[in-house]
């Protein structure tokens, strides 16, 4: 029998992604509903299904939406209309969105549907994000804010002083990240920001937490991203002979002792006299995935990560093996992170164009995934996309990564 959190042999199956659909990101002043209802939409009319074959509805939760943010799922089937599909609601901060995924994943290989829509969507505040009013001295999150006062550029500025301090990388390596993503986000109709920068701009936008600028922290956005999956006999009979596969999900959690900080902690846990684990959970997330889908690193076309800020991004090349600790500069600065490059991270533009829609940002991960896969990315296509990986963190320990191939 395998350890609690040990993948290795775990062979769940594929199954397919007939459709993919998303709202733009932005700043619209409307409520999630309506993004998450046009993401959901754009992806039935991609995978050429009627809403009314669909058998589960799995919705991403936001907290921001009130009750029907706490009941995405639902809240989501009543827009497009009521058809007796099951629904399910997931919350998972950041990684809602691939839990939602898992959810239908496991649904479709336990034959209890043949096609899921999975849907995430919010409309979230200016600024950053903050806890919920009231006091709760029992929540970290609450506590890192109202005791700390240490909001999440805080902790993106002492991981990028921690990674310059450990390998010497410099504000100039952070700022090459934003230039980077900021290219392929020029070329992504569906991100918020299209416009190329260059590393004079993010070295002139106002510090915010040092050594990050303005420009090397993501935004919080409106937006929305849906996915139609199916099991691979049902894509067969519905005409699509070979589908992108979404082949491992992991959603792994971290191991005592945790030896590394993340949000929204604010220490570690003691080490027992043994001594601290050599691994840490950033790098179980994507192993976990890898060991299920029979695949790694060097197997890998390109890569969606999760940069809410430039250093993380560095620090993901990291934790998904494209490179030892201490090197992930030197792949940036020899372009094979970039579009062109032997591995392009976040072709998409990643958050650094889109910005954070929280349920939706895993999801959106994956459209990235499908349209690269497909051959259908347009001017920032990667050549001959085989095999991607999206990989995102939440608070409280969600982790989360989505291997699929073609």
């Amino acid at each position: 029998m395998n350890a609690p959190g040990d993948t290795a042999g775990r062979v769940a199956g594929d199954i397919a992604v007939l459709g993919a659909g998303m709202h733009p990101w932005g700043k619209w002043g409307h409520r999630f509903v309506r993004y998450g209802a046009v993401a959901a939409r754009a992806a039935l009319a991609d995978a050429g299904v009627d809403w009314r074959r669909v058998d589960s509805v799995v919705g991403a939760n936001t907290v921001r939406g009130g009750y029907p943010g706490q009941v995405a799922g639902a809240t989501f089937a009543r827009a497009l209309g009521w058809q007796g599909a099951r629904v399910t609601s997931v919350y998972a901060a950041c990684a809602s969105g691939a839990q939602a995924i898992a959810t239908a994943r496991a649904q479709i290989l336990a034959g209890q549907a043949d096609v899921v829509l999975v849907v995430g969507a919010d409309a979230a505040p200016k600024g950053f994000f903050a806890p919920a009013a009231g006091d709760r001295p029992d929540d970290p999150d609450w506590l890192r804010f109202r005791v700390l006062g240490a909001t999440n550029p805080c902790y993106f500025g002492l991981f990028a002083r921690r990674r310059m301090a450990l390998y010497g990388e410099t504000p100039e390596d952070f700022a090459r990240v934003k230039v980077k993503n900021a290219a392929a986000g020029a070329l992504n109709p569906y991100a918020r920001y299209r416009r190329r920068v260059t590393a004079a701009e993010v070295a002139a936008s106002p510090v915010v937490a040092d050594p990050l600028r303005l420009l090397d922290i993501c935004a919080t956005s409106d937006g929305g991203a849906a996915l139609v999956l199916s099991g691979l006999d049902f894509a067969r009979r519905h005409g699509v002979a070979r589908p992108v596969r979404i082949r491992a999900v992991s959603t792994g959690t971290p191991v005592h002792p945790r030896t590394a900080l993340d949000l929204p902690d604010i220490a570690t846990d003691q080490a027992p006299a043994s001594g601290p684990r050599e691994d840490t959970f950033r790098p179980s997330i994507a192993r976990a995935a890898y060991e299920e889908a029979g695949t790694g690193p060097q197997e890998l076309s390109f890569a969606e990560v999760y940069d809410l800020s430039t250093a993380l991004e560095l620090q993901w090349y990291e934790d998904i093996g494209l490179c030892p600790p201490g090197e992930a500069a030197k792949l940036l600065r020899e372009g094979v992170t970039a579009l062109g490059g032997r591995v392009p991270v976040n072709p998409s533009g990643g958050l650094a164009s889109f910005g954070e829609a929280v349920p939706a940002q895993a999801i959106a991960q994956v459209c990235e995934l499908t349209w690269q896969l497909r051959g259908a990315a347009g001017d920032r296509q990667v050549a001959g996309a085989r095999v991607g990986i999206s990989v995102n963190q939440g608070l409280f320990g969600h982790g989360s990564a989505v291997v699929a191939v073609r």
